[in-house]
């Protein structure tokens, strides 16, 4: 059996070209998303299991969950429109709500997954409340209140674990 890992291709003057393990030249993007779905590898992470979002900083595919496999690509988007279908910002502004004080986004998330009843794993609950966490932050409506965890590249890329929030008119201000 052929691999067919896609690599992106330095020093080509050619603009972005892509080279894969049984031995294609692609040129472009498109072109290597195309070889790579069909020879059965994740489209985004093109067969290698890593992606990375931003510059010497890199992870297991969030597409694909780390595997580099259409399959589980497909069943992974899936998850991530059913969970954008049942988590919404009405959902999330309740749970914000109940806390008096500063609250975590592990918290949230576990209280989504309870109040839905769902075990871990089922949905891609956290990816999605953190999402609808800093919408309601760039409205306004909460605070962010931790500092990062990790500072990558000096200060232009820094890392949260966990992070903390405050609902805006808690703070006093």
């Amino acid at each position: 059996m052929t691999k067919h890992t896609i690599t992106r291709q330095s020093g080509t003057i050619l603009g972005e070209t892509y080279g894969c393990d049984c031995g294609a030249h692609l040129a472009g993007r498109m072109a290597a998303e195309v070889h790579a779905a069909e020879h059965h590898q994740c489209s985004v992470c093109l067969g290698s299991a890593e992606e990375e979002p931003a510059p010497g900083l890199t992870r297991p595919c969030t597409s694909c969950a780390g595997t580099g496999r259409r399959r589980e690509q497909i069943t992974w988007q899936l998850a991530h429109a059913e969970a954008e279908r049942l988590i919404t910002p009405a959902v999330v502004r309740g749970v914000v709500d109940a806390f008096a004080g500063p609250f975590r986004l592990s918290e949230v998330a576990d209280a989504v997954r309870d109040g839905f009843g769902l075990p871990p794993g089922r949905l891609p609950v956290g990816p999605r409340v953190r999402d609808l966490l800093l919408e309601l932050q760039s409205a306004g409506e909460i605070t962010m209140v931790s500092a990062p965890d990790e500072l990558i590249d000096g200060t232009d890329v820094v890392l949260f674990r966990d992070p903390q929030w405050q609902r805006a008119r808690t703070l006093g201000i």
